[in-house]
This record gives C-alpha cells, structure tokens and sequence, in this order.
C-alpha cells in the first residue's frame, strides 16, 4: 500500500515537473516586447537629410526641419509644401548557435509616406516668424521570420515549426514654430502627438507554433496560434537651435523631450494540445500598460568650404537606460530585453555628411550631389548593437518654384540581435536598403 501511495505521487511530481518544463521550453520565442527592425534611433525625415547620411541638424533649411532641428525652419522664405515618400528593403541572415538546422535567409519589403508638410514664414513686428504643420512617419515594425527546430532532448523528441510576423508603424503629427530672435540665431519648438486614433501608432505580432513528436513516450501534436495588438498614445516636444556663426559655421542643437505613452495589448490566444500529461496555456485577453520613451539630444556642425561645398557633422544621444514598459501592477522593465532597463547603455549616433552645388544662375536652376556615412548603433542588454551605413543623393531646384531630391541609404550590421531570442544563441546579420523621394512646391499660396 506504501509502495502504492509513493508510487501515485511520483507520478504526480513528475508529470508537474514535466510539464513546466515542456512550458519553459515551449513558451514564446521571444524576449523582446518591442522590436523595431529599423532604426531605434529618432532620428528626422526627408531625402535631403537622408542623402548627407543624416548629418541635419546643423543644415535643416527645408521643412523637414520640424523632424531634425525645428530652430532651422527661419531659413524657409517661401510658403511650400512637401511630400516624402520612401521604400525599404530588409534582409536578415538568421544564425542559432543552439540549432544550426534553423539558420537562414529572411526579407521584407514595404513602402511608405515618410513626410507630409505645409510651412508658412511670415512677419510680426519685424521678426521673422515659421508655422508648420506635418506628419512623420518614424519607426517600421514590419518584419517576417520562419524557422524549424529539431529537438532530441530526454524529454521531446521531435520537429519545432515557428512563423513569427510582426507589422505597424509609430508616426506622429507635428506642430511647428520657430522665431529669428537675431539675425544670426533662431529658435523653435514642434509639438509631437502620438495618437493611434490621429495617425496610426499601432503594430501586430502574429505567432504560430507547431510542434510535433514524442514526449515521456507518449506521441503529441500541439498546435499554438497569438496575436497581440499593441496601440500607443502620447505627447513630446523638440526644442531646437540655429546659429549662423560667420559665413563658413554654423552650429545647431536639438533636444527631444520623454514621454509617456498611455500602450493598450490586446492578446488574442489559441493553444490545442494532444497529450494527456499537458494543458493549453492561460492568458490574460487586455492588458494596459504605460510606456515611457527616452529624451535624447544632439549637437551638429556646418562648415562651407566654398558657395558650392559644404561639410556637416552630428553628434546624437539618446537615453536608452530611461525607457521601460510599467505594467498594471507598476513593475518596471525594459521593451527592449523584457529585463531592468539600467541593463540598456544609451547610444551615440555619429554622421557626417557633404555636398557639392552646380549652380546656373542663368538658367535658374541648382543641383545639388550629396553623400555622408554614420554609426547607427541600435540599443541591446549591454552595449548597443553595431550599425553602420552610407548613403547618396541627388537634387534639383528649378526657377524658386520646385525642388526633387532622392536618396539612397545602406545601413548593415554583423552579429547582432542576440537578445531577441532566449537560448538559442540567436545572432544575425543585416542588410537594409533605403530610397527617399522629396518634392517641394513653393507659393503654392
């Protein structure tokens, strides 16, 4: 009869033991609750900018100054109105330390409104005044993985099949002001409102699992199914400097206020398990939770060579270490490693950026050639992930009354991303290829 008892009871404990671990091991593939495939950085829009390799703050004499350095919008004389619109393509090259059979080749493409602006310079009292209006499209969720695990474990022999899709975007709009308070220095500020229910600032995660094989000898198939949505709403400010120090320099800061974001996750869950020893998982359907965004700042540097060749160079900061997510219970922890935020450093964005003028004034037309390189480091538990990159670009200005520009951008990294997936020695390596459109309209008015 002892014999008996202890018999049922280890059972028991072994089946508990087993199925928390077949739920430890079988949990979600990710430890990310936000990734962005694109910059992490806030960076501003515009193919102008983007063709100097964003070295902007400095330059910012079109309207997407509202977005680098609203303090530069005072170099805007005429009424206009601008469009951007951009194209990406991201290939990521998935290696697993833990499971070579799931290394392998995954790409996305997307297209999109970068920048929309209507800018107005006007007079009062002798200065020069700018009001802008506009819409930033600023960080890119879109990516696509699919992969397959073998698993020969004491507990599971079998095949692991993963589809991971995440989609959405966060954009703000924008409104602009800036004063020439003296003939060589301006200021201005641009009111940011992030508002799924104004522009969208959402993004969707799909996951589907499923798994098959022999588990405590028993064969089983699961077949799991979750989708989160994720909607933000917020408001920040950048404040913004231009000063003309002589013909050849020019020096411009911008600073980018913290805020917090007011983030609904809404989690819709399926789990259809075949094994008498386990149970779908529990979930909670709605959860609310606020999300604190990190200020950051940067200092950039113009130096013309001549009327036709300028250089330029930014310095950029941005508090990573100050970004967590507070649940509904007020716990604390990074959207980045799902850890202690003081885990994340902050990053340095480093760009330097240069154009050459072919200037007919005959003929009234200008076209400009440009190209920068930069160090994009993305945040990740420790030091930040190394980017890097470089870009071209080409312009033309006719008669005062339109200008296009377009831009070509390569951003790439090795052997980064490790924090995305937990124990699977995650690494990748990435390749990101961007093109920017700009059109100005001038008095349109």
């Amino acid at each position: 009869m002892k014999k008996s008892r202890f018999a049922r009871k280890m059972v028991i404990i072994f089946t508990g033991l087993l199925a928390v671990m077949w739920a430890l091991c079988h949990g979600p593939a990710y430890s990310a609750e936000v990734e962005i495939p694109s910059s992490f950085n806030p960076v501003g829009s515009g193919a102008r900018a983007l063709g100097f390799g964003g070295a902007f703050i400095a330059i910012a004499d079109d309207a997407t100054a509202a977005s680098w350095n609203p303090g530069g919008l005072t170099q805007l004389q005429k009424p206009e109105c601008s469009v951007v619109g951009s194209f990406f393509h991201r290939g990521e090259d998935l290696t697993f330390g833990t499971n070579p059979e799931a290394d392998g080749s995954h790409s996305i493409s997307d297209q999109n409104i970068n920048y929309l602006s209507v800018t107005y310079p006007f007079e009062i009292s002798k200065y020069n005044m700018v009001l802008s209006l506009s819409y930033q499209h600023l960080y890119d969720f879109n990516r696509e993985w699919k992969f397959k695990f073998k698993e020969d474990a004491e507990l599971q022999v079998g095949d692991d099949h993963y589809e991971y899709e995440q989609t959405g975007s966060l954009t703000a709009l924008g409104l602009s002001y800036c004063i020439r308070l003296l003939p060589q220095f301006s200021a201005g500020f641009t009111l940011n409102f992030w508002d799924d229910d104004l522009s969208p600032n959402n993004w969707k995660e799909n996951y589907k699992f499923t798994s098959t094989g022999i588990m405590a000898g028993i064969p089983f198939v699961e077949n799991f199914n979750r989708t989160e949505d994720h909607s933000i709403s917020g408001f920040n400010f950048n404040l913004g400097f231009l000063w003309k120090i002589n013909y050849k320099w020019t020096l411009g800061g911008v600073f980018k206020s913290p805020f917090k974001a007011d983030l609904e996750h809404k989690i819709q869950w399926s789990s259809v398990i075949d094994h008498p020893l386990l149970e779908p998982y529990p979930y909670e359907p709605v959860k609310n939770k606020e999300l604190e965004m990190p200020m950051s700042y940067g200092i950039g540097v113009v130096h013309n060579v001549s009327d036709n060749f300028s250089v330029s160079a930014d310095l950029y900061r941005t508090e990573w270490d100050d970004c967590f997510y507070r649940d509904e219970y007020g716990n604390e922890f990074s959207p980045i490693t799902n850890g202690p935020a003081s885990e994340i450093d902050p990053t340095h964005q480093v760009r330097i950026g240069a154009e050459y003028r072919f200037i007919d004034p005959e003929k009234e037309y200008l076209i400009p050639i440009r190209c920068g390189f930069f160090y994009d480091p993305a945040p990740a538990e420790g030091s930040p992930d190394d980017f890097y990159g470089f870009s071209f670009g080409l312009g033309f200005t006719k008669n005062d009354w339109l200008s296009l520009d377009v831009a070509y951008q390569y951003r790439f990294a090795d052997d980064v991303g490790k924090h995305l997936m937990i124990g699977r020695e995650l690494s990748q390596d990435v390749d990101e290829h961007m093109v920017y459109l700009s059109m100005i309209w001038y008095k349109f008015d």
